[in-house]
């Protein structure tokens, strides 16, 4: 059996047999995890184990376990500093900053790894330029090179503990002021403008050859008449031809407010498909991930299966054996030295929902 398009969630901390039966749907390829799934490091071992003896090939499942704000599992696991803490850093000590972004990406990586979960939704691409307060501190800075430099050792970072990186949210969500979990975000600039700044972090990760992207739920109406992630101009003309991006393209979770411009719920998961999307993600709505995968049922892109199969993680450390390695106490170290590091602007720093889709 392929992995199928869909990603979906799960509503505990253990599978009911509702869950095993939508699981080993042919149109299920990954499950994303929430902090509703999680109670300790073992637990949630215990259902990714359950989760991958479903399926071969395995199921991905991911996470959004960036630091910071944004962080589903915490007791058990290392408490990561937001992005925009290793930008702070970055204006004082552009080499030490970098250093730190990889052993972050690293140690959340490794983690991650270790209880048996695939990869995280990261590392945020988007540009912080005090518009956005759902961007805020999740991204490293308000420049382009900044952003280039800490996002390229936050992946290098994560691929040398064995796990690839998602860069969200193409083309850039930090030029809008609204929250596309809760409303439609515009953002009336040029392709011009965006190619010359927010672009940039994108196009220099998939030239450094990033796994995987996650379109934002954002229109650009001087470009395009739809969002991003229904959208065939940004997703086929701009990131795989004119950028060459050959990896995953995630959709960002199609329950969002944002994602209602693409109709129905079986509507833009189709819209999303068409547009170039080779996962949707339908999250916190059980109802309509049911009717996606069955409108899905048989549909899969042969072309997308090596490039989802990459994405598994690799390299896998037992947590005893991971708490025992020179580098996880060193990079232990490192986050608790960010710890005293204040990020530029603490009022960008408000929670979102903390079960909403990052």
């Amino acid at each position: 059996m392929s992995l199928g398009p869909v990603m979906v969630d799960l509503a505990g901390i253990e599978l009911t047999d509702e869950d095993r039966e939508l699981l080993r749907h042919p149109a299920v390829g990954g499950i994303i995890l929430f902090t509703r799934n999680f109670h300790s490091p073992d637990q949630i071992k215990e259902l990714t184990a359950a989760i991958h003896a479903l399926r071969e090939p395995r199921l991905l499942i991911g996470v959004d376990q960036e630091g910071g704000r944004v962080q589903r599992f915490r007791d058990g696991f290392t408490r990561l500093p937001p992005a925009g803490r290793l930008g702070a850093l970055y204006a004082r000590d552009p080499r030490r900053a970098c250093c730190a972004s990889s052993s972050v990406a690293w140690l959340m990586a490794a983690e991650l790894l270790a209880v048996g979960v695939d990869f995280s939704f990261a590392p945020v691409l988007d540009l912080d330029r005090g518009i956005s307060r759902v961007i805020g501190d999740r991204g490293f800075g308000p420049w382009a090179g900044q952003v280039v430099a800490l996002a390229s050792a936050w992946v290098e970072g994560a691929r040398l503990a064995g796990m690839a990186a998602v860069g969200k949210h193409f083309p850039g969500h930090g030029g809008v002021e609204a929250d596309s979990h809760s409303a439609l975000p515009t953002d009336g600039r040029t392709l011009a403008d965006l190619l010359a700044d927010d672009l940039v972090p994108f196009e220099r990760l998939i030239e450094q050859g990033i796994e995987a992207v996650m379109p934002a739920h954002v229109v650009y109406p001087r470009i395009a008449p739809e969002p991003a992630g229904f959208s065939p101009f940004w997703i086929q003309e701009v990131l795989r031809c004119r950028l060459g991006f050959q990896g995953v393209i995630f959709s960002d979770d199609l329950n969002m407010a944002a994602a209602g411009a693409g109709g129905g719920y079986v509507e833009r998961a189709h819209a999303a498909a068409r547009a170039g999307c080779d996962m949707l993600l339908i999250c916190n709505n059980r109802a309509a991930a049911l009717e996606i995968v069955d409108a899905f049922r048989g549909l899969s892109d042969p072309a997308a299966q090596p490039r989802l199969l990459r994405m598994h993680g690799r390299g896998r450390l037992g947590r005893t054996r991971l708490h025992e390695e020179p580098r996880w106490q060193e990079a232990v170290r490192e986050v608790a030295q960010l710890e005293s590091i204040e990020t530029l602007d603490l009022a960008l720093n408000d929670p979102t929902d903390p079960e909403a889709r990052a």
